[in-house]
């Protein structure tokens, strides 16, 4: 995408994350206490709430198959763009592709473990099913799917029919197809169809924002079903949320020092110093571009050279979320698994193939945003509803932080990997 249209892009607001909290908390607390109402209180306060939390979440996921197919496209051609921008670049955006790879399936595997040594209590996944399903029907084809059903569904005979019944894996598949088609074509045509898929891209970015500026309204009847269907465990399963997920992005932070050292060829010492400062800009602002100043003098100071850090840092902190694969796979395996779902073996690699694709043409929004267009894809792949994702996103400034930290420290090593060790690294080792 050229500057003036990158200019020309709307800007994107987000709810403010603490009216959100705010909401979820009484939300919660309303539908406990809605226990001692009377009978027609309560009935009608829980149907109220269902309604309107059940409008808003249908709003929500219109969004997500205009949303897979821009951002795919777009994605995928500034990706091919980068890439063309010589050696170096081509490197980084290759070493991209891997590493979110790499970060889904570690996700994925994180996620499961966790679930296996720390579950949800039997009486929260009931509680926590009851009370979704009011606002949104629960399927249960995610408890069927075999790697053999996987690779039968893998390519759609219909586009048009898969983006009309939202079957996502097949959806994005062809969409991935037709985003690297796309990108073969001559300039002149690639760029009228990427203006196009860029400009359909934003309006739909536009529309999730208005429908995120109501989630106080959401979140609060969703919780309050939430409260009134689970009790006190409610908020025993937030906890229990936060914490896994946080844990597979910790994971993944950790992991980037090791690829630095090994990869990269720079000293563990050394790294970890380097680091320090991007990493507290990142969990002050939970933003990587914010950090991009600090990250490019950070490199720098562990002897990357030059050449590599001024085309790697840029194009990492625009195209590379490393946490992000990792992450919203774990979250959209833990909301199936909260409401009682246990997908097969086809479906959690179905979810780790969409988690890992739609890591891609990973864009800067606000977190609040991009959890709904990231996860959503990623969990309807999955089988699982989406409703609990109107819920997680008032609590995701936790894991916000975690996901930012993570990209900094991956965002650095990415481009020590690149550099490979170079000229810079070995004159400041023989130093």
């Amino acid at each position: 995408m050229s500057k003036k249209d990158a200019e020309a892009s709307p800007e994107i607001h987000g709810p403010m994350p603490w009216l959100v909290l705010g909401a979820l908390v009484v939300g919660l607390l309303l539908g406990i206490v809605s226990a001692q109402w009377t009978d027609p209180l309560r009935s009608g306060a829980t149907a109220t709430a269902s309604i309107v939390g059940g409008l808003w979440l249908k709003a929500l996921e219109m969004t997500v198959v205009p949303l897979i197919i821009g951002l795919l496209v777009t994605g995928i051609a500034e990706s091919a763009e980068a890439a063309r921008g010589g050696r170096i670049a081509g490197r980084a955006v290759l070493w991209i592709v891997i590493f979110s790879t790499a970060s889904a399936i570690i996700g994925a595997a994180l996620i499961l473990l966790l679930l296996r040594v720390v579950p949800l209590s039997a009486s929260s996944v009931q509680a926590l099913r009851s009370a979704i399903a009011n606002a949104q029907p629960i399927h249960a084809q995610a408890t069927s799917g075999s790697v053999t059903g996987f690779f039968k569904d893998l390519i759609p005979e219909n586009i048009v029919s898969a983006a009309a019944n939202s079957d996502i894996l097949p959806l994005v598949v062809a969409t991935l197809f037709f985003a690297l088609a796309v990108s073969r074509i001559a300039p002149r045509r690639r760029a009228s169809l990427v203006d196009f898929f860029a400009g359909l891209t934003d309006a739909f970015l536009v529309i999730i924002g208005w429908i995120l500026m109501l989630a106080p309204v959401g979140v609060l009847a969703l919780a309050f079903g939430l409260g009134a269907a689970a009790g006190g465990a409610a908020f025993a399963a937030l906890v229990h949320y936060i914490v896994l997920v946080s844990a597979v992005g910790l994971v993944i932070t950790i992991a980037a020092y090791p690829v630095a050292v090994i990869g990269g060829r720079v000293p563990l010492a050394r790294f970890s110093r380097a680091v320090l400062p991007p990493e507290g800009i990142a969990i002050s602002t939970r933003s990587s571009l914010a950090c991009l100043p600090a990250m490019l003098t950070s490199a720098r100071q562990i002897g990357l050279r030059d050449e590599v850090v001024d085309v790697t840092l840029p194009i990492a902190v625009a195209l590379f979320r490393a946490t992000g694969p990792a992450m919203n796979t774990a979250v959209a395996i833990y909301v199936a698994y909260a409401v009682g779902l246990h997908p097969g073996p086809g479906a959690i690699v179905a979810a780790t193939l969409v988690g890992a694709v739609m890591s891609y043409p990973a864009i800067s929004l606000p977190g609040e945003i991009s959890y709904i267009s990231s996860i959503a894809p990623i969990a309807l792949a999955l089988g699982a509803p989406i409703a609990p994702l109107g819920l997680l996103v008032a609590v995701e400034m936790i894991p916000d932080i975690i996901r930012t930290l993570g990209n900094v420290c991956a965002d650095v090593a990415v481009t020590a990997v690149v550099d490979r060790g170079g000229e810079g690294a070995r004159k400041l080792n023989a130093g």
